[in-house]
C-alpha cells in the first residue's frame, strides 16, 4: 500500500533514493527477521518493514523502464518483472535445500538470503536511472492503429500524447496526476483489483493441493517452481505481442485464458496433469502480471510512469491481501472444486471490466490499443 506514495515519489525526485532506502530497509527486515522469536516481532520485520521497503524496491524500476522504452514498454516491463519469476524459482528452492536438507537453522537461512541480496540490490541501484532524454513519442502501439482501423485516433490518445511531448520537451516538470480521474485508468484499477482476488490462490495452495491427491511432499514443493518458471515466459512473450496488436487487447485476452485455466485446477488429478495446468497457469497468470503495468502507462504522461504504476499497485494490495484468507475459507468449508470456482470466477470478471476499460479507448473490436 506504500506504493502510490513510493511513485510519486519516484516521478519528483528519480529513482536512486527509493531505491537506495528500499534496498537498506529489506535487508535489515531480513536480518531482523532471522533474529525474530515472538510473533510480534514478525509483524514488525517481515509484514511492515519488508513490505513498506519492496513497494521502495519495486516501483523505481517499473517507473524508469516505462520512460526509457515507451515504444518497447510491453516487452521492457515483461523483462524487467519477469526477474520476479526467476527469482520465484531460486529463491523457494535455495530456503529448501538450507532448511529441510541440510538442516541449517532458521536464522541463518534468513541471513544467507540477505547476504545473497546485496549484491543484486547494489547492482539495481547503481544501474536504474532515468533517461538522459525523454522519448518524444506517444504509447506504443499508436503507430499501428491506422493499420487497423480507419477512425480517428481517440481523445485520450491524442490528449496522452500532447501530455508526453510536453514533458519530451521539458515543458512539464511536475507528475501530472490528471490521470487518475481517466474512466479507463479508474476501470483498469477495478478490473485487475477483481481479478487479484483470485489470481494468486493458487500460488498459496497448489502445492497442498499436489499434497492432498497424493504426491509426496517434494513433489508437490516443485509444482510452485513449475508456475514461477512458466511465468517468466508468460511476462516476457505476450509483451513483446502487445507492443504490437495491442496492450489492453493482450491483457483482456491472457486473463480470459487464465480464467479458463482456473476453472479447469481440480481436473488436473494426475501428477502429469498437475504439470501441465502448472505450466499454463503460470504463463497466463504472468502475462496479466506483465501487462497490467503496461496498460497502466500507456494512459498517463510520461513525467507520471512511476505514479501509474504505483497507484495501480496500491489498489491490487488490497485485494491480494485479503483474496487469499477467502480462498482459505472456501477451501476449509467447501474444498477444492469451490476453490477453483472462486479463482476462474473471479479473473474471468475482472476480464470483463478489462474489456469495457478497452471499449472505451476504442469501440471498435480490431482497434489496436
Amino acid at each position: 500500500m506504500g506504493s502510490p506514495f513510493c511513485g510519486i515519489l519516484v516521478d519528483k525526485i528519480g529513482p536512486n533514493i527509493p531505491l537506495c532506502v528500499g534496498s537498506l530497509g529489506l535487508e535489515l527486515a531480513l536480518f531482523m527477521t532471522s533474529l525474530c522469536t515472538q510473533y510480534w516481532q514478525l509483524m514488525l520485520a517481515q509484514a511492515l518493514l519488508l513490505g513498506l521497503s519492496m513497494s521502495l524496491v519495486c516501483c523505481p524500476p517499473l517507473g524508469v523502464v516505462s520512460r526509457h522504452m515507451p515504444h518497447r514498454r510491453g516487452l521492457a516491463l515483461g523483462l524487467t518483472i519477469g526477474g520476479s519469476s526467476i527469482g520465484g524459482v531460486i529463491w523457494p528452492i535455495m530456503m529448501q535445500q538450507l532448511l529441510v536438507h541440510h538442516g541449517i537453522s532458521f536464522g541463518w537461512t534468513m541471513r544467507a538470503v540477505a547476504f545473497k541480496m546485496s549484491p543484486l540490490l547494489a547492482f539495481a541501484c547503481l544501474t536504474v536511472v532515468e533517461p538522459l532524454e525523454q522519448p518524444s513519442r506517444a504509447p506504443s502501439g499508436t503507430a499501428h492503429v491506422t493499420s487497423h482501423v480507419t477512425q480517428q485516433q481517440p481523445i485520450e490518445e491524442a490528449e496522452q500524447k500532447k501530455m508526453e511531448d510536453a514533458a519530451a520537451d521539458g515543458e512539464s516538470k511536475k507528475a501530472d496526476l490528471s490521470f487518475l480521474w481517466k474512466p479507463t485508468y479508474i476501470l483498469l484499477c477495478l478490473g485487475l483489483a477483481v481479478i487479484y482476488f483470485g489470481l494468486f490462490t493458487p500460488l498459496f495452495y497448489v502445492s497442498a493441493y499436489a499434497i492432498d491427491k497424493g504426491q509426496s511432499l517434494s513433489t508437490a514443493f516443485y509444482l510452485l517452481s513449475a508456475v514461477n518458471a512458466s511465468s517468466f515466459f508468460g511476462r516476457v512473450g505476450p509483451g513483446h505481442f502487445a507492443d504490437t496488436y495491442g496492450h489492453y487487447n493482450l491483457l483482456i485476452i491472457f486473463t480470459l485464458l487464465s480464467g479458463i485455466v482456473g476453472f479447469t485446477w481440480t481436473r488436473a488429478t494426475s501428477l502429469g496433469g498437475m504439470i501441465v495446468w502448472s505450466l499454463a497457469y503460470g504463463f497466463t497468470s504472468g502475462a496479466v502480471m506483465s501487462l497490467q503495468n503496461a496498460c497502466a502507462g500507456k494512459i498517463a504522461p510520461l513525467r507520471s510512469q512511476g505514479a501509474a504504476v504505483g497507484f495501480l499497485m496500491g489498489c491490487l494490495s488490497i485485494t491480494a491481501l485479503i483474496g487469499v484468507p477467502i480462498g482459505g475459507q472456501i477451501l476449509k468449508h467447501s474444498g477444492y472444486p469451490a476453490l477453483s470456482m472462486w479463482t476462474g470466477a473471479t479473473i474471468v470478471v475482472g476480464a470483463a471490466v478489462l474489456g469495457v476499460a478497452r471499449f472505451t479507448l476504442d469501440p471498435h473490436l480490431f482497434a489496436v490499443f
